[in-house]
């Protein structure tokens, strides 16, 4: 596969010259006239190489090397004045290379190749990486210092097995996996790990799913029905969407959480039990106990311990590396068929994607990547969802299907306008003589 560059400049005509010369090297170019959209290109097609303008409107040079810098991109900054001070400052946020206009394409080129087989380097090395990585425990949250810190205090509040965690965040960062991982590392593994939701369901449900009841207290209750905190006794309790509880029932769990102890639906002894107390919330509850949703006595007995994941799209590479690997290897024990990895340019694409469903989705495209994939060495971009696949103009709304001759005479066409019908200038424009721009004139019936 050819090496990619990306140029990125508010100057048609040097894209038009960059490009060509990189084309006639057999590199597979795009080009971009703004930062915004240089970004959004690097985003869908992951190149090697980023050329990048260092003056352009809106966005400038140095905010978008940043932006680049935080993909791991490898950029090279063009400049048409030679400034100390912005070279330093360059090649502090990261740039590989800084040259100057007009450029000498010898050293572009060479710096260009230079950048492409380091870029090319890390990105085999995360793929060998990802068959080396923890599959898990802790430490597959990943590698970087915001994870690790994460890791330490789970760690802690694994061992301190009475402490209540509330864990927050996004649907689908991982809330349910982390409290059951939390369960597993605790002293409290060897009893029940009980999970529970509380949306949706009616107040007289919930309470006697909780609480148990007594025989004949609720309908259908031909025996007394013990609750899941009394199942989970010695073990952990899961409470998921704990914001959904409904306010009847807010008093009777801060009453477990003060004294271990409850009162079955129905009856009137009190029923002692040793749980751990894990809840987990999409809401901001602060908002909810100011609304009045939620009681402020029970928000403070949740909250000793709060724990905020943080969506995918806030994760690092290394993090989000880290975590494809631990749902691949935990897949393939399901999907016994499919490839032992993932191909360099399926992952490239996933690890730049945003993933707005977080985990979840990303272990759903993984599911079907490996299903489509058996038997194969490795799950390839034809394996994935249609948004993974698209290249520039693909899966853009506004993308009108053409084909080239169709694409070539609407530029002529608007370019011929553009110079009032002057066929000279509009061949200077182009980039061919102006006897080519009359055959194709000819050949497409353009008429002014």
């Amino acid at each position: 596969m050819a090496d990619s560059v990306l140029l990125i400049d508010d100057d048609a005509d040097v894209l038009r010259s960059l490009g060509g010369y990189f084309e006639h090297l057999g590199y597979e170019v795009s080009r971009e006239l703004s930062g915004e959209d240089g970004l959004a290109t690097y985003d869908r097609l992951q190149p090697e190489v980023v050329v990048l303008d260092l003056r352009l409107p809106g966005m400038d040079g140095l905010e978008v090397l940043e932006r680049l810098k935080e993909r791991n991109a490898g950029v090279i900054l063009l400049t048409g004045e030679a400034d100390l001070s912005t070279a330093v400052r360059a090649m502090q946020l990261g740039a590989e290379n800084f040259l100057t206009k007009p450029v000498d394409m010898v050293h572009l080129v060479a710096a260009t190749a230079r950048v492409a087989d380091k870029i090319r380097l890390r990105r085999l090395n995360e793929r060998l990486l990802l068959q080396s990585l923890p599959t898990d425990g802790l430490e597959s949250l990943g590698t970087s210092p915001k994870m690790r810190e994460l890791q330490r205090q789970l760690g802690l509040l694994a061992q301190n097995a009475r402490t209540t965690v509330l864990l927050l965040g996004e649907p689908g960062v991982g809330k349910s996996w982390l409290a059951s991982l939390l369960h597993r590392l605790s002293p409290r593994s060897q009893g029940p790990f009980v999970q529970v939701s509380c949306w949706g369901q009616s107040v007289a449900t919930l309470d006697a799913e909780l609480f148990g009841a007594e025989k004949g207290a609720v309908e259908g209750a031909t025996e007394r029905r013990r609750g899941l905190l009394e199942i989970a006794d010695r073990g952990t309790v899961f409470l998921q969407e704990v914001a959904e509880l409904p306010i009847e029932l807010q008093p009777k769990l801060l009453r477990v959480l003060e004294t271990r102890s409850f009162r079955r639906v129905g009856g009137n002894r009190e029923v002692e039990v040793d749980v751990r107390l894990i809840a987990s919330t999409t809401h901001d509850l602060n908002v909810d106990v100011e609304a009045g949703r939620f009681r402020e006595d029970l928000h403070y007995r949740l909250n000793v311990m709060p724990i905020q994941l943080p969506p995918l799209r806030d994760r690092s590479r290394e993090d989000r590396l880290t975590l494809l690997n631990r749902l691949l290897n935990d897949l393939q024990r399901h999907v016994s068929s499919g490839p032992p990895s993932i191909g360099p340019e399926a992952l490239e694409r996933m690890l730049a994607y945003p993933w707005p469903g977080n985990v979840r989705e990303m272990r759903n495209v993984l599911e079907r990547g490996l299903i489509l994939a058996s038997g194969q060495s490795g799950i390839g971009i034809e394996h994935l969802p249609g948004e993974f696949r698209a290249r520039p103009g693909q899966g853009d709304r506004r993308h009108t299907p053409q084909t080239i001759d169709e694409l070539e005479r609407g530029h002529i066409e608007r370019t011929l306008r553009h110079h009032a019908g002057n066929r000279t200038r509009a061949a200077q424009e182009l980039g061919i003589s102006r006897a080519t721009l009359i055959n194709k004139i000819k050949r497409y019936a353009i008429q002014l």
